[in-house]
């Protein structure tokens, strides 16, 4: 039997406009199980990464509610909030957030220091993720020195090194050119299926969607179609 990693029920959110409201997503009602390479698709504005934050207890759902890893998102304070996503989510966004000051091993290794991880441990664990994805050579460069393919491969690198649950991935290719691209989402599928981490995208660019198992297509905040695709496969 499936584990359904997140519960989305009845969600709605709104943000608060001059003097009235925007609707940013209605009546959503959906759920991933554990492992599943999906997409939450659709134009600019139409909801993606407002869900996704929900989904990674970035934000609260204003009615319904949001279950991820069997706790409900509304109800966390901000420290349980925080040790979900330190413990459980791994995240990779279209611009990597990588700190310049330091090396690829130590903007790899932050996530650990938060987990009090041992020092033997920490190093162990990040040198096994610039491994995944062809950076253990690079360990001790500064992000300056990096390709932004190599960033991204970085980005990658410090999302899955606490070997999360579920990775949420916003826009990950978008600054990127097609052969880059294609080694990342090659390189994350290939971790999805050897480690069986949940990936959840949000994304409009049909390179990413090609490789997804499942869409969820979003307009003006609502589920327009939810299907079940085939994907590329991984050589």
């Amino acid at each position: 039997m499936s584990e359904q990693i997140i519960v989305l029920e009845k969600l709605v959110k709104r943000f608060p406009v001059g003097d009235g409201e925007f609707t940013a997503l209605s009546d959503i009602n959906i759920t991933f199980d554990k492992g599943e390479f999906s997409g939450i698709v659709g134009p600019s504005g139409s909801g993606k990464t407002t869900l996704l934050n929900i989904i990674g207890s970035l934000d609260s759902p204003t009615e319904g509610t949001a279950t991820v890893m069997g706790q409900q998102i509304s109800k966390l304070s901000h420290k349980q909030a925080a040790q979900l996503r330190n413990l459980h989510i791994g995240f990779i966004f279209q611009v990597y957030n990588l700190l310049p000051v330091y090396t690829v091993f130590e903007n790899v290794e932050f996530a650990l220091i938060l987990q009090n991880r041992s020092a033997a441990e920490r190093k162990k664990a990040v040198m096994e993720a610039l491994e995944w994805v062809g950076l253990e050579n690079m360990a001790n460069k500064k992000p300056s020195k990096l390709s932004g393919g190599e960033g991204q491969r970085v980005a990658i690198a410090r999302a899955m090194v606490k070997l999360p649950d579920l990775v949420l991935a916003d826009e990950p290719t978008a600054n990127l050119d097609a052969k880059n691209a294609h080694i990342i989402l090659k390189m994350m599928k290939k971790l999805n299926e050897e480690l069986k981490t949940t990936f959840l995208f949000s994304t409009h660019d049909e390179k990413v969607m090609a490789y997804m198992n499942r869409l969820i297509h979003l307009e003006d905040g609502k589920v327009a179609k939810d299907e079940i695709v085939t994907a590329k496969t991984v050589s």
